[in-house]
């Protein structure tokens, strides 16, 4: 009896110890189920900490309380209208580090020169691109290229080619140039008292500023002057040197010319030269109206050598920087932003005038 109380007894307490080694066997597992579920939770956690600092970085952006980084490719230092373009834009700039990175390229005149710039500008990252096409033509591709980067791009003084669509461009900054060649025309008819003989000076073969002011000027002449003749009209590339050279041949070639129109003031200033160099009195044998209102064009109607200018201001820093930050800030702009221009005759110009001119 006794033997077989005690063999129950045995059983009882093995049962007991296999209840407990099973209790502790499964809290054994459990334990790193839960702190599976935790390092669960941190990922989460560190996951929702990054996506909040991506966000806070965005918004940063978007708050404008980083630097605007604009990237502007200048044509290159054809007239001293440009370099005064240039000067403005990294004098403001310069005074601006604080809210404005600016890169600078000069394309030299050249194209291609230009494209590699606006190139190397999406590469970089930048937030705006500015640039005054130095032709109408060619942009397509590297357009399109900014407009994949989602670079917004501002053309500035000069338009491109109306057939390529004005979607390859978020906005241009530029004078009315038809208009310009326009006032030209009538200011020329006043001087010439509705009849005589002139030879045109034009700008660059396919950039913009040219081919509208010659339309202007031009239409105005054939529509309203029918006793004024354009003898002749030729490119001196918008540069003192070439309009010098052309006039030249322009006087060799007609004894009889009682006016030039000149698309840009260094080309006129360039046309004096040639003419004083002919025997001639500028202004007053041969008529002489340009186009920017530099101020050696001033200087020279001061001096009774020019008759006209007709303002095309290179002063506008101030109008592109603003611009390329609201641009930056997911602003919508005008398509074309005009700036304010003036025609200068002999009668408006003073030594006060002459003074005051910024280039």
């Amino acid at each position: 009896m006794k033997k077989a109380i005690a063999l129950l007894m045995g059983l009882t307490m093995a049962a007991s110890l296999t209840a407990c080694g099973g209790s502790q066997s499964t809290t054994a597992t459990a334990a790193p189920a839960a702190q599976t579920e935790k390092a669960a939770e941190g990922d989460t956690e560190a996951a929702k900490a990054e996506e909040q600092t991506e966000a806070a970085k965005t918004e940063e952006k978007k708050s404008g309380n980083d630097k605007l980084v604009v990237g502007f490719a200048q044509i290159g230092q054809e007239s001293g209208w440009r370099d005064a373009e240039t000067n403005d834009v990294q004098w403001y700039a310069a005074r601006n580090t604080d809210t404005i990175e600016l890169t600078f390229a000069d394309a030299q005149q050249k194209q291609e020169n230009q494209i590699k710039a606006i190139r190397n500008f999406i590469e970089m990252g930048v937030d705006v691109i500015v640039f005054p096409p130095v032709v109408e033509t060619g942009w397509e591709a590297v357009l399109t290229e900014c407009q994949e980067a989602d670079i917004p791009v501002i053309l500035v003084d000069r338009g491109i080619d109306a057939s390529a669509g004005d979607d390859l461009y978020t906005t241009m900054i530029a004078s009315d140039h038809v208009w310009a060649g326009e006032q030209a025309a009538i200011v020329m008819n006043d001087l010439l008292e509705g009849n005589g003989k002139v030879v045109e000076l034009e700008g660059t073969v396919g950039a913009s500023a040219a081919v509208q002011r010659k339309k202007g000027f031009d239409e105005y002449i054939a529509a309203n002057c029918p006793d004024i003749e354009i003898v002749d009209s030729q490119t001196g590339d918008f540069t003192r040197a070439m309009g010098k050279e052309v006039m030249e041949s322009f006087l060799k070639t007609y004894s009889d010319i009682d006016a030039v129109f000149c698309h840009n003031d260094d080309m006129a200033l360039g046309a004096i030269e040639a003419i004083k160099e002919a025997g001639k009195k500028p202004g007053q044998d041969i008529k002489i109206i340009g186009v920017d209102g530099v101020k050696g064009a001033f200087e020279a109607i001061l001096a009774g050598e020019m008759n006209c200018t007709v303002e095309c201001t290179p002063i506008l820093a101030e109008q592109i920087f603003d611009t390329a930050a609201k641009l930056k800030n997911g602003e919508t702009v005008d398509k074309w932003i005009m700036s304010a221009d003036g025609v200068y005759t002999e009668d408006k110009v003073t030594q006060e005038v002459v003074d005051g001119r910024q280039y």
